[in-house]
């Protein structure tokens, strides 16, 4: 499940969404799998090893339903995956999120790149409000921590890839001799 979901990570940013699609299919598959095996041994079930592997395939599938911009975004239910997986998940696909936006940065797409942020920004907001503690949200807070670090430098290099396109327009305004530029 965790090999699957990284490697649909991986197909997304490298833009093939229909192998991307096809890796999580194999990743619920095992979810599937590994839940019926492992529901009549909760001890087994609840240890943690089902927890990291279903946020392995939330962030696939979020990151997927996020990059998409028209997709909403899948609930636990929809995945079939404990809260807590879920909501990590979400957190650790807006980090990912950072990797697409500087691919677009990089092509001169400032829309795109501001709007992948405003989605960070939105992920971000809506679980940093959640308040549990670490037993019940499987580490949240350690996670949203790790997201806001990202989403600061990200926002720092949205500013700056802005700002110097701006000064880019300015000088070639000036080069061509365009008075009304300031």
């Amino acid at each position: 499940m965790i090999r699957a979901s990284g490697s649909s990570i991986r197909a997304l940013h490298q833009g093939d969404a229909d192998r991307a699609a096809a890796l999580r299919a194999e990743a619920e598959a095992a979810l599937r799998e590994a839940v019926s095996a492992l529901t009549p041994h909760p001890a087994i079930y609840h240890a943690g090893f089902l927890h990291d592997a279903a946020k392995e395939f939330v962030e696939a599938s979020v990151l997927a339903a996020l990059l998409d911009g028209g997709s909403a975004v899948p609930g636990p239910d929809d995945l079939g995956v404990e809260p807590p997986a879920w909501l990590n998940g979400v957190a650790e696909a807006a980090s990912e999120l950072r990797r697409n936006l500087l691919d677009r940065l990089r092509e001169g797409d400032l829309e795109r790149g501001e709007a992948l942020l405003g989605q960070m920004e939105s992920a971000y907001d809506a679980l940093v409000a959640v308040d549990l503690p670490d037993a019940l949200s499987g580490g949240l807070r350690r996670t949203v921590d790790a997201l806001r670090a990202v989403l600061e430098r990200t926002r720092s290099d949205v500013t700056i890839t802005v700002l110097q396109e701006r000064l880019r327009r300015a000088i070639e305004g000036r080069a061509d001799g365009d008075p009304s530029v300031h």
